[in-house]
C-alpha cells in the first residue's frame, strides 16, 4: 500500500476525530457517500484536490495539517528518531527533553 495514501488517511481521520464527527457525518458534510470516505480514511484511495479542500474546509483544518504525518509512524520508527536527536543534543537540551518527557509520561 502507498504509504503516502496511507499516511494522508489516517492524519483525516485523527482529525476527524478530534472533533467529534463520524465518518458518515464528514462524509455527508463534503458530498460523497460515506464507504468513499472509508476508502479514503483506510487509505485505499485518494482524494482529489477538490474534494481535500472540502475536507479541510468541513475540518476547518488548512489542507498543509493533512500533511503532517510524522507522528504517524511505528512505534520504532519514532523511538529511533528520537534517539537520535537525542544523542546529538546539547546536555542543556537532553535535560529540558528529560524534563518534559518526566512531566508527560
Amino acid at each position: 500500500m502507498c504509504e503516502t495514501r496511507k499516511y494522508l488517511g489516517s492524519r483525516i481521520q485523527e482529525i476527524r476525530k478530534q472533533q467529534g464527527l463520524k465518518q458518515s457525518e464528514l462524509a455527508e458534510l463534503v458530498g460523497i457517500d460515506s464507504k468513499h470516505m472509508s476508502k479514503i480514511e483506510c487509505g485505499r484511495c485518494f482524494p482529489s484536490f477538490e474534494l481535500l479542500d472540502k475536507i479541510a474546509l468541513n475540518l476547518q483544518k488548512p489542507v498543509a495539517e493533512f500533511l503532517e504525518t510524522e507522528h504517524l509512524q511505528s512505534r520504532e520508527e519514532l523511538t529511533k528518531f528520537i534517539i537520535s536527536k537525542l544523542e546529538k543534543c546539547s546536555d542543556e537540551k537532553f535535560r529540558l527533553a528529560y524534563k518534559i518527557l518526566r512531566e508527560i509520561i
